[in-house]
C-alpha cells in the first residue's frame, strides 16, 4: 500500500500558516533542503487544499531552476475543494470528486509511489481519520503569536508517536510523527 506523507513547518508556538512570512526567516539551510528533496523522492502523486492550490498555482509554474518546482509542476495533482469545478490551470491538476476520504483510501491502495499532502486543513483531516502515514514538522526557532495551528479546534487528545528527529545547524528541530494506535 503507498504511503500518504505530510511536512509542515511551524513556530514553537505552533502556527503552521504562512512560515515564510510569520517565522520562517533565514533559517532555511541545506539539511533542510536536502530533506526535503529526500522526502519527496519517493512521491508520485499530490494531494493539495483548496487554499494552498491558489497560492501554489500562481507562484509555481514560473518557476524553472527550483528543485521543488521540478517535482511539482508535473506531479499528478489532486485538489480538495467544495468550491472549485471544471478543469484546472495548473499542469495535471484535477478537483478530487467526491469525499476525500474515500478518495485517499483509493488511491493508497492504487499502483504508484508514496502521495506527499499539502494543506493545513486537509492535513488535519487526514491524520484525523488515520490516514497519513507520516507528519513530519520542522519546528523553526521563533514564535509566531498568531496564525493558524494544525489541531486547532479537534475535540480531544490526538497521541503521536515520534519515529525520527534531526536537530539542523540552522536551529530547526524536524520531527517525524505518526499516529499512536
Amino acid at each position: 500500500m503507498r504511503k500518504a506523507t505530510a511536512h509542515l513547518f511551524s513556530s514553537v508556538d505552533g502556527i503552521v500558516e504562512r512560515p515564510d512570512t510569520f517565522f520562517q526567516f533565514e533559517s532555511m539551510g541545506p539539511e533542510e533542503e536536502a530533506f526535503m528533496a529526500e522526502s519527496l523522492a519517493s512521491c508520485t502523486d499530490v494531494i493539495l487544499g483548496r487554499k494552498i492550490y491558489e497560492e501554489w498555482a500562481g507562484y509555481w509554474p514560473a518557476q524553472t531552476d527550483d528543485p521543488f518546482a521540478a517535482f511539482i509542476n508535473p506531479a499528478p495533482k489532486y485538489v480538495a475543494s467544495r468550491t472549485l469545478t471544471g478543469d484546472l490551470a495548473w499542469e495535471n491538476a484535477s478537483v478530487i470528486d467526491g469525499d476525500l476520504l474515500e478518495f485517499v483510501r483509493s488511491l493508497k491502495a492504487g499502483d504508484g509511489g508514496d502521495i506527499n499532502v499539502n494543506g493545513i486543513t486537509v492535513i488535519r483531516e487526514l491524520v484525523l481519520a488515520g490516514l497519513l502515514d507520516t507528519l513530519t514538522l520542522t519546528v523553526h526557532p521563533a514564535a509566531a503569536g498568531a496564525g493558524r495551528t494544525l489541531f486547532e479546534g479537534i475535540d480531544g487528545p490526538l497521541l503521536l508517536e515520534l519515529v525520527d528527529s534531526k536537530v539542523t545547524r540552522t536551529g530547526n528541530a524536524i520531527l517525524t510523527y505518526r499516529t499512536k494506535a
